[in-house]
């Protein structure tokens, strides 16, 4: 490993940069769905109990304690309970339409340097090439194997880092958008239940 960081040259290191940044934001955003996605069913079940017997406080105290944008919206469809049936609709929408770009923050950075590492390993390997060709140039029939390996290793080990980088990137990104479309379809299951429970409740 230490030979191949002392060849791959600064590229390498702009390489290892970003493929560090996906792991983070890899980590984070797979902790963020981790606690976002909750069993829907479960708990609008415990809300709908609880406001069968009129207890408000508790069904928003439920939300309160139940992390993600689920929780979020059932909470607002309780608050606008009293407005009626389309105003809750409408505030349902407009609570969907502020959490899914909370879900879909630094994915796009993500897909980014999904795009930008195999660039950036070609650049390496043009510029380890263009090292290689300009000692051939300079040495002529002279030029020895190790004085054009310096180049070549370059050209090589920065191909291979940017394809290491992006191969497991794309593979996370889709994943993680994978992740963010089953949440968001949660959502709007748990959103059409929610309208029919409160306004139900609110006929009582």
């Amino acid at each position: 490993m230490p030979i191949l960081l002392a060849n791959g040259g600064l590229v390498l290191w702009m390489i290892l940069i970003i493929s560090a940044v996906a792991i983070a934001v890899v980590i984070e955003r797979f902790l963020h769905f981790h606690r976002a996605q909750i069993n829907s069913t479960e708990f609008l079940n415990g809300v709908r109990t609880v406001l069968k017997r009129d207890n408000v406080v508790e069904a928003i105290s439920i939300c309160d304690a139940t992390p993600g944008p689920v929780a979020r919206l059932v909470k607002t469809a309780i608050l606008n309970r009293d407005q009626g049936r389309e105003r809750v609709r409408e505030a349902l929408e407009e609570a969907g339409l502020a959490e899914v770009p909370r879900l879909e923050e630094k994915l796009n950075l993500l897909a980014t340097i999904a795009q930008l590492s195999p660039l950036l390993g070609l650049l390496g390997t043009v510029l380890g090439f263009i090292q290689a060709f300009a000692q051939m140039q300079h040495q002529g029939l002279y030029a020895q194997v190790g004085q054009l390996s310096d180049g070549v290793w370059k050209a090589l080990v920065c191909a291979a880092a940017g394809l290491a980088v992006a191969i497991p990137a794309h593979a996370a990104y889709n994943y993680l958008v994978g992740r963010v479309n089953s949440i968001v379809l949660d959502m709007e299951r748990t959103a059409t239940e929610i309208v029919n429970i409160v306004t139900e409740g609110a006929k009582h």
